[in-house]
């Protein structure tokens, strides 16, 4: 029997999409895979449906990088809304506890440098956090307490950028993977002896995709040809921009393609920017400005850890 041929098109690249409110994430990759008629989609980093901003979508050999824009940084603008803590930690939930207090622009950002750099956080209730095979959202749903253990997070920057009234807070945060905006709030709001929750949350970036380049759904669906679709996507590479890159010529391509190693010379491999001492580096080999493989890089040998089919 021969090998079942896959629906859709071949294509490969990232769409940067601006996702719209009230959109999930799974739905708005399969709206954008319906309108590329793509065989392989999927998308880097969850956004909640009542936020809005990059989401990137990986098409076909784009889904061999997600990992790598997965770990990479994200920035977030975000309004807290003071004086109500919901079970959600944002707009969407019921209210689970109020407060008087208001805390003032001074208050908060004496308060600030505590939510900086590796801190403790305990994962929202509703959350995509898995629980014995569950979400938690799942088990939140059913009306059930989840018992959720605190892990390390990473939050480079947080500021406060507009105080608009006694009741909201603007501010900007660039966090590391696996950190909650919701909770970042509903924890600052404790520290600060009053209750709060996310009332809007926008993603600027993650990675080296940025919301200036990002598309919406509703202008793709202006572009009537599928090929011009096409012009919106981001190379595949666009997401290993972080990586060393070891240039190589076609019979090294070839050996990777096959899974072997490829041998660089001394000079191309000190060329290559080392990682920590001792560490073996990941390294993008490039052949004709196209990426061969994703490789570690062992001494002068590059070995391929994921091979692209372009």
């Amino acid at each position: 029997m021969g090998r079942r041929r896959k629906k859709g098109r071949p294509i490969s690249g990232w769409l940067i999409l601006d996702k719209a409110y009230g959109l999930g994430s799974t739905e708005a990759v399969s709206k954008a895979k319906w309108l590329f008629q793509a065989q392989k989609a999927g998308h880097a980093g969850t956004l909640d449906p009542l936020a809005t901003g990059v989401l990137p979508i990986a098409f076909g050999e784009a889904t061999k990088t997600v990992p790598y824009t997965m770990d990479g940084e994200k920035r977030y603008r975000f309004t807290a809304r003071w004086g109500e803590a919901t079970a959600t930690d944002d707009a969407e939930g019921e209210v689970i506890a109020t407060s008087e207090e208001r805390p003032d622009p001074q208050a908060i950002e004496a308060a600030l440098p505590g939510f900086i750099g590796e801190i403790q956080q305990v994962p929202p209730q509703f959350s995509a956090v898995k629980i014995g095979g569950e979400r938690a959202y799942d088990i939140a749903r059913e009306g059930e307490t989840v018992e959720l253990q605190p892990r390390t997070i990473t939050v480079h920057e947080l500021s406060i950028v507009d105080a608009p009234n006694a009741d909201e807070t603007v501010f900007e945060a660039v966090t590391g993977k696996g950190a909650y905006v919701r909770a970042l709030v509903r924890d600052l709001a404790h520290a600060l002896g009053a209750e709060g929750h996310v009332s809007s949350l926008r993603r600027i970036s993650v990675g080296p995709f940025r919301a200036d380049d990002a598309v919406t759904i509703e202008a793709l669906e202006e572009i009537s040809l599928i090929e011009d679709r096409d012009a919106t996507l981001a190379p595949v590479e666009t997401a290993l921009a972080s990586l060393p890159q070891a240039l190589i010529d076609g019979p090294q391509a070839d050996k990777l393609r096959r899974g072997q190693a490829a041998v660089l010379s001394p000079a191309t491999a000190k060329g290559v920017r080392a990682g920590e001492a001792g560490v073996v580096p990941t390294v993008l080999a490039v052949c004709h400005d196209a990426p061969v493989a994703i490789c570690e890089l062992d001494g002068l040998k590059l070995k391929p850890a994921r091979v692209f089919n372009l």
